[in-house]
């Protein structure tokens, strides 16, 4: 099994490789965060404690990104979430609730009624809000709603998780990153 998973990462990778670091992105906005948040390979100052949180290296990945998202957004609330450690490490200013009325930076995975929950989601996100959405693979038709529906902005496809802007303001873009 570990060996299909390799394979299965190195394929994805490769398919992905002309979309690295930030290449054809021609918005300065968006070109940063592919490159500063999304994509950042310096060594940050938890990743030591942080990757000892997990073995899984899909968690890992994610918690590193979790970390970098709420280090770079810095939220003042979020909701309760399994990543909690992550987001917290990232903005320690962060409180984390049971429920929150308007989302900052939020997490949806592709389990159970999540076309549902993503209605809700709608209903508490604004202009600066930012939503990932785990495993988008799962249902890429979920994904390419997402990334058409109109209440949503610039989205990244980084295929193991996409990520949703809601500025309605700049022009609606989806992107497409090797992650």
């Amino acid at each position: 099994m570990i060996m299909k998973d390799y394979l299965t990462r190195a394929l994805v990778w490769l398919s992905r490789i002309h979309h690295s670091r930030g290449f054809g992105i021609q918005s300065p906005t968006d070109y940063a965060f592919v490159r500063y948040v999304i994509n950042e390979h310096w060594p940050y100052y938890a990743y030591e404690r942080l990757d000892q949180l997990s073995d899984d290296w899909l968690v890992r990945k994610f918690g590193r990104l979790y970390f970098r998202l709420a280090n770079w957004r810095q939220p003042s609330e979020m909701q309760v979430d399994p990543y909690g450690a992550f987001w917290m490490a990232g903005c320690i200013k962060t409180k984390m609730v049971p429920e929150v009325r308007h989302i900052e930076l939020g997490r949806l995975e592709l389990t159970g009624d999540y076309h549902k929950e993503m209605d809700i989601i709608y209903n508490k996100v604004n202009e600066s809000s930012v939503l990932v959405i785990e495993r988008i693979w799962q249902d890429m038709d979920f994904w390419h709603e997402v990334e058409k529906d109109p209440r949503t902005g610039v989205t990244f496809d980084l295929y193991y998780c996409g990520i949703v802007f809601f500025d309605r303001r700049r022009h609606k873009m989806n992107y497409k990153v090797n992650f």
